[in-house]
This record gives structure tokens, sequence and C-alpha cells, in this order.
């Protein structure tokens, strides 16, 4: 971790990451950037970016992937296993609870109405949130234009993603790796 970071003590991780599971029922990634990034500094932007990206590649959500990395790179395989316990935790008692409660009076108009408002909210945060990482993400036009290209291939053309991938991903890395060179000159 880069040294104006702070690392969390096994506590703080645990505590972290249920606040995350617990105030982000559904989409997390918001409550978790804010929390991650702004709130306890544990993450850079730049390394909640490369977290994200890295959790969209592995199979799982992307959150309990990151999870995962975080708590290990904090406090090996304990920290992973008491980020994940954190992080799911409160979903899973939240879950159980509302699956009972949903069975019970599903047929209620102003159940349906709920579901369908909660919903929208979720939707909201992720865009505001993908919003707010796009101004980061511009001062690299390269990037960017990767980015949109890869949302026009499959968002809008539908194209398959695996075929996306195998084209975008290694341009990707080679112009990651011929800046780091770049960079690395300088």
């Amino acid at each position: 971790m880069t040294p104006s970071l702070i690392i969390p003590s096994r506590r703080q991780l645990f505590l972290g990451f249920f606040s995350i599971g617990l105030s982000g029922f559904g989409g997390v990634l918001p409550q978790a950037h804010r929390m991650l990034v702004q709130q306890r500094r544990w993450l850079s932007e730049e390394e909640f970016t490369e977290l994200l990206g890295l959790g969209q590649i592995l199979p799982g959500p992307n959150i309990v992937n990151m999870s995962i990395a975080i708590g290990s790179r904090c406090h090996g395989v304990a920290g992973a296993w008491l980020a994940v316990a954190g992080l799911m935790l409160a979903p899973l008692v939240i879950v159980l609870s509302m699956a009972v409660l949903y069975d019970h009076y599903q047929s209620l108009p102003d159940v349906q109405g709920t579901l369908h408002g909660l919903a929208s909210t979720a939707a909201g945060l992720l865009l505001a949130m993908a919003l707010r990482m796009g101004t980061k993400i511009e001062r690299h036009a390269v990037a960017a234009l990767l980015a949109v290209l890869t949302f026009i291939a499959v968002g809008v053309l539908r194209w398959p993603l695996l075929l996306v991938l195998l084209v975008l991903a290694p341009v990707s890395v080679l112009l990651a790796w011929q800046r780091g060179r770049t960079g690395a000159r300088s």
C-alpha cells in the first residue's frame, strides 16, 4: 500500500466491510468507493479502479473479489476471511429475513411498488459512481476511448463479451505496458 494510505486493523477491516454490506444492500460499489477511498483512505482512486477491474474479470461478485484482495493485502488470509465475513454477514441476515417477510406479504401492491423504487435508487447510485470515476479517467483519453468502445460493442451492438474481451483486453494491456515504459523513462 502507498505510505499515505491507512492500513486498517483486523477489527477495522471487518467493521469497514460490515458497514459496506449493511449500508449498500443490492449494489455496494458506490458505498465501497466512498468508504474505501474518500472516508477511510485505505485505497487511492487508482487502486480502487484497478481492484474493480480485477474484480470484474474474476468469477464472483466484484465487491467480494475486492474485499478478498484488500483483506489479503492488509492481513493475509485472515484479512481476506474477515473482509468477506464482514461484507456478507449483514446481507445474509437481511436476505433471510426479507425472504420470510416476502413470502408472507408478496401479494400486497405496496410491496411491489417499494421493490420498483429500490431498483431505481440502486441504478441512480451506480450511475453517480460511474460518472465520478469517469472524471478521473478522462485524463487518460486512450482508456476512456477503450471504455467507450467496450460499451458500444457489448451494450449497443450486442457483440459477444468474450469476443470483445479477446480483442480489447490485449490492446489495453499493450497500451498500459507502453505507457508504463514511457513513464519509467521520464
